[in-house]
C-alpha cells in the first residue's frame, strides 16, 4: 500500500514563498504521476499541479501557472510544490497524490495524503 505524507505548509504573509513536500513510502513511486490538489473551506477540492513518472511532463491550474513550480526526486521518492508569489486566495488545505497509470490530469489520483494546510494573509 501506499502512503503519502505532506510537510511544508505553514503561515506566509501574501508574496512570500512555501515549498511542500511529498514523501511517498510503500513503493517507488517512479511509474506514477505525481500531483497536489488543494481545497478551500467551504469549496470543492481542486487540481493544481502534476508531474509525471520521469518529471519531463508536467501540468498546471490556470490559477497557478508562473507562480507554482512542481518538481519530483525519484531517489528520495518524493515529490515537491514550490510556491512563489502566494496570494490570499492560495489558503487552503493541500494534498498530495499519486497516480498508478501515471495520468498526468486534473482526473489523476489513487492515492492521497492526509493535507498541509497553507494559510496566506493579506
Amino acid at each position: 500500500q501506499v502512503q503519502l505524507v505532506e510537510s511544508g505548509g505553514g503561515w506566509v504573509q501574501a508574496g512570500g514563498s512555501l515549498r511542500l513536500s511529498c514523501a511517498a513510502s510503500g513503493r517507488t513511486l517512479s511509474t506514477y504521476a505525481m500531483g497536489w490538489f488543494r481545497q478551500a473551506p467551504g469549496k470543492e477540492r481542486e487540481f493544481v499541479a502534476a508531474i509525471s513518472g520521469s518529471g519531463s511532463s508536467t501540468y498546471y491550474a490556470d490559477s497557478v501557472k508562473g507562480r507554482f513550480t512542481i518538481s519530483r526526486d525519484n531517489a528520495k521518492n518524493t515529490d515537491y510544490l514550490q510556491m512563489n508569489s502566494l496570494k490570499p486566495e492560495d489558503t487552503a488545505v493541500y494534498y498530495c497524490a499519486a497516480d498508478k497509470f501515471g495520468r498526468v490530469a486534473r482526473t489523476m489520483g489513487h492515492y492521497w495524503g492526509q493535507g498541509t494546510q497553507v494559510t496566506v494573509s493579506s
